[in-house]
């Protein structure tokens, strides 16, 4: 059998992998309308619940108050006092872009409207109906410290007690909440704890989609889509944590509820949670909830340490098990030259010699079909009508000269998992964000890859690559196959004009992997030809 159709197969695999704007999204989840809640059974109380009527949730607008600013390390944060809700995250560690005089990263920006942080409670926004006492005055932390901030106002005939505890060397935020009921009688509602942010990826960041994604009782689902988003998205259950996030960044909220329900919008460009729980207080009574909000970078070692699982938060998709050691290791590189295009070129040498007996072997594959195909184009001629019979023969002169048709590309099918894996792991890498590998063109102040998360500006080394692709085509042993020959020199376009817009890191990868690719072919060549 001809591996003619093999050949094809693999080259457009290629091409529509790299053609998805995002590789193997996860299956879209049955968001039910918002109407389809399910409904929970109180619990039993001694006189009959009140009912507070849901009321529309206002955007917010800046009440009479104050900004309390908490200073840490690896944070800014301003909230107002009238409901504490939070007016802007700045992120101390990261810049928006690699300018010097950069501003650093906000996580909340224009979503301040939105409300993050905010309290609904019964469906009446707090910090729009209510009245608030400010706390004491700002606070700065240093080394170790953690230290609390107390909001305390009355809204939906509740007093409200609010404690945020921030920590100097840490992204989460943990709140304690009282609610005391100052009515007469026992009273079921719901309390929603929110989050709110703007889009955490660039205008033209099409690699890097700012998405909504949940964890309901170890079930995480994804939700990217703008128009479903819109919609809005509903779900219920047991739920760990939500995020609003990038490949970089995260907005999460991790509830201590044992049932609550998500409900995720994007609205006016901004991103929007609300993670509801029914709870019921009775007279005079107080009740005391658990939530923490985590906004920083999507860093897998910081991630790992936080509750409700948030780490499962970084996922690679199929790939996860390829792309975590592959980034190990390519840190442990990055220890030793600190540089990560220097430690990329490093990643893809070790895993070119892991893989060269493999290649070795596709090569001898190929020259021995070469050799073949003079006695094939003769069968072709005779048996040309007969396809059953022609196949047949065909199958029987590899048997014969013992040839494997697949040879030469089951070698390539096995490296494929690792590629796609090394592929996802430099996309989703905060440690490549703003990490430079030749920040300027040699001789020059022009900036070049400056930002191994970013595209070429210049476009030089994926044209490269193409030339490298095509350098290397050229040295491979042709079996003669005109299809074959046609799609195979339509190759090195078709790659260069994918890898133009790829981060750059990506594209040092698989140029570098030609390089070595071409060294190698031309030391077996050399070897045959003695």
């Amino acid at each position: 059998m001809d591996n003619k159709r093999v050949i094809i197969a693999l080259v457009l695999s290629f091409a529509v992998l790299f053609g998805w704007q995002y590789m193997f999204p996860p299956p879209k989840t049955t968001t039910p309308p918002p109407a389809a809640e399910q409904k929970q059974e109180a619990a039993p109380a001694p006189a009959p619940a009140q009912q507070i009527p849901p009321a529309p949730v206002a955007d917010y607008a800046p009440v009479p108050g104050r900004a309390v600013t908490v200073k840490t390390p690896l944070f800014t944060a301003v909230l107002n006092s009238s409901g504490g809700v939070l007016e802007r995250f700045s992120l101390e560690r990261f810049k928006e872009d690699i300018r010097p005089d950069s501003r650093t990263v906000d996580m909340v920006g224009d979503a301040r409207v939105k409300a993050p942080l905010g309290l609904i409670l019964g469906g009446v926004p707090t910090w729009h109906m209510g009245q608030w006492g400010a706390p004491a005055g700002d606070l700065t932390l240093a080394d170790r410290e953690a230290k609390t901030l107390t909001f305390v106002g009355d809204s939906a005939g509740f007093r409200i007690e609010r404690k945020l505890t921030f920590q100097a060397d840490s992204y989460l935020v943990r709140e304690e909440l009282t609610l005391t009921n100052l009515g007469g009688t026992p009273v079921q509602t719901r309390m929603s704890f929110t989050a709110a942010s703007k889009t955490l990826s660039g205008a033209s960041d099409s690699y890097n989609p700012t998405r909504v994604e949940y964890l309901f009782d170890k079930k995480s689902m994804t939700e990217k889509e703008k128009g479903d988003l819109e919609k809005g998205v509903s779900e219920s259950g047991p739920l760990n944590w939500a995020t609003i996030n990038s490949n970089y960044f995260i907005f999460a909220l991790l509830p201590q509820a044992e049932q609550a329900t998500l409900k995720a919008m994007l609205q006016d460009g901004v991103y929007r949670l609300a993670v509801d729980q029914d709870i019921q207080v009775e007279a005079g009574a107080a009740k005391t909830l658990h939530c923490s909000y985590y906004l920083g970078p999507m860093d897998r070692g910081i991630l790992s340490t936080m509750p409700a699982d948030l780490g499962s938060a970084v996922n690679f998709g199929w790939f996860h098990l390829l792309a975590v050691p592959l980034l190990w290791i390519l840190n442990w590189f990055y220890q030793f030259v600190h540089n990560y295009g220097l430690a990329i070129i490093l990643l893809t040498v070790l895993i070119k010699l892991i893989f060269w007996p493999l290649s070795q072997k596709s090569y001898k594959s190929m020259e021995q079909m070469k050799k073949l195909q003079p006695m094939i184009q003769k069968l072709r001629e005779k048996y040309g009508d007969d396809k059953q019979r022609l196949n047949q023969e065909i199958m029987h002169l590899h048997k014969t000269y013992k040839v494997s048709p697949l040879g030469g590309c089951l070698p390539m099918v096995v490296q494929i998992p690792v590629f796609f894996g090394l592929y996802k792991a430099l996309l989703g890498a905060v440690e490549l964000r703003h990490a430079p590998f030749i920040a300027h063109v040699p001789f020059t102040d022009l900036i070049w890859l400056a930002d191994l998360s970013a595209k070429d500006p210049y476009y030089v080394t994926p044209l490269i690559m193409g030339a490298t692709m095509f350098i290397q085509q050229r040295m491979t042993p042709s079996t003669g196959d005109p299809t074959q020959a046609k799609i195979m020199m339509f190759m090195p376009v078709v790659f260069t004009f994918l890898f133009l817009n790829f981060p750059s890191g990506l594209v040092v990868y698989w140029l570098v992997n030609n390089v070595l690719s071409i060294a190698q072919q031309w030391w077996m060549i050399r070897a045959q030809k003695k």
